[in-house]
């Protein structure tokens, strides 16, 4: 995937200057943040299960598994939204992404898929900020390297030509993940070294 730089004319320095205070990178627990919606790493089935998909469903509570079970089935590279229970986002955004098999199934574009159905579902609700996990990079073995380059390029697509979300988090929970984005965002001016 490529960043589109090129759209509205506007230059690829000016696009990260501009961006820079709508992206946030935080390395933790999801389940916590304080943002209106966050997104889970759903499986078709929308009943939770391993991951940050089992962590979003514990801490929301089983009214969470009922509104989803309703919404079921969701494809690969959709999503749905429902209430955050018990959660302090007033939100959970459920983006099914690919199962990793090799990069020629059309897994990247699935992939951003996910991630831009997301943006979409908060900007039709007028959501100020939603925060991402990594989708599809644990047990359906997404190269993590390249989830982060489609996550984070997907967003900054996204953002100069859309008002909601206002702010996007990106919230990995293991060091080696945020690693990658923090490297990421600094290779795109997105947030400076040290």
């Amino acid at each position: 995937m490529k960043l589109d730089t090129t759209s509205a004319g506007i230059a690829p320095g000016s696009i990260m200057a501009d961006l820079a205070h709508r992206i946030r990178l935080v390395l933790g627990d999801i389940t916590s943040l304080n943002v209106q919606a966050v997104v889970t790493a759903a499986n078709e089935s929308l009943r939770g299960g391993g991951g940050v998909d089992g962590a979003v469903h514990s801490a929301a509570g089983p009214d969470l598994v009922a509104a989803s079970r309703q919404l079921a089935p969701c494809q690969t590279g959709d999503t749905r939204i429902t209430p955050g229970f018990n959660l302090a986002a007033s939100h959970v955004i459920h983006a099914v992404g690919p199962v990793f098999h090799g990069g020629n199934s059309n897994e990247s574009d699935l992939l951003a898929s996910a991630y831009r159905r997301s943006l979409e579902l908060a900007a039709a609700h007028q959501l100020p900020s939603i925060a991402f996990p990594c989708i599809s990079t644990g047990v359906f073995g997404f190269p993590a390297d390249q989830a982060c380059v489609i996550a984070i390029d997907t967003v900054i697509n996204w953002l100069p030509k859309n008002q909601f979300p206002e702010t996007v988090t990106f919230c990995c929970f293991q060091a080696t993940d945020h690693s990658l984005y923090c490297d990421r965002l600094i290779e795109l001016g997105m947030i400076s070294e040290g």
